[in-house]
């Protein structure tokens, strides 16, 4: 699928530099692009969020890619899941995110998360206090800070990629196991 923007040309130096990083340009960069300021605002946050140590990175990891599969994001899932690769994360589990229910893979607390990450997704939010104090719980206040933001910034980058148009680079396409499509309300796994 094209992106409904168009791709914005990139400084030279940018351009190589993701290249070197991810193999490819990513999309959602090179559309953004077509704002500088607001481009590279959003790289700058983008590094800060990643920086983060309070949460554990593969909750913050697996809550992402529940948002995604959620959202309907191919773009966010793919590059979350060569991230499990490259962070040396359970492929196991990151393939099942899509299907976290029916998996039979996750921890609790992983299941918590992945439930709390769909709850901020949903539109109204169903986070509920049971859930969040589970969470408090295990987690401490700063991680569940951290976690909370984490997955706000995960909506607004699936919200985003998916209402420009931006789907799957192939990014997973490097990794040895295959993504997990996502159940429908059916129960029949569908593509994310």
């Amino acid at each position: 699928m094209t992106p409904r923007v168009p791709k914005a040309e990139l400084p030279a130096e940018l351009r190589e530099n993701m290249i070197k990083q991810l193999g490819a340009v990513p999309e959602p960069v090179e559309v953004m692009w077509n704002n500088p300021e607001l481009a590279e605002a959003n790289q700058e946050f983008s590094a800060k969020v990643g920086a983060w140590d309070a949460a554990d990175a593969s909750l913050k990891t697996f809550a992402h890619m529940a948002v995604a599969a959620q959202v309907g994001c191919s773009w966010c899932l793919d590059v979350n899941y060569f991230h499990a690769l490259n962070q040396n994360l359970d492929l196991g589990k990151a393939s099942q995110v899509p299907r976290w229910r029916q998996a039979e893979v996750f921890t609790p607390l992983e299941r918590n998360v992945l439930e709390y990450a769909e709850a901020m997704t949903n539109t109204p939010p169903t986070v509920t206090d049971e859930l969040s104090k589970r969470l408090l719980d295990r987690l401490g206040p700063a991680a569940l800070v951290e976690l909370t933001v984490f997955i706000g910034f995960a909506n607004l980058a699936t919200r985003c990629n998916t209402a420009h148009g931006i789907t799957s680079q192939g990014y997973s396409d490097a990794c040895e196991i295959p993504l997990a499509g996502r159940p429908d309300r059916s129960g029949v796994a569908s593509t994310a």
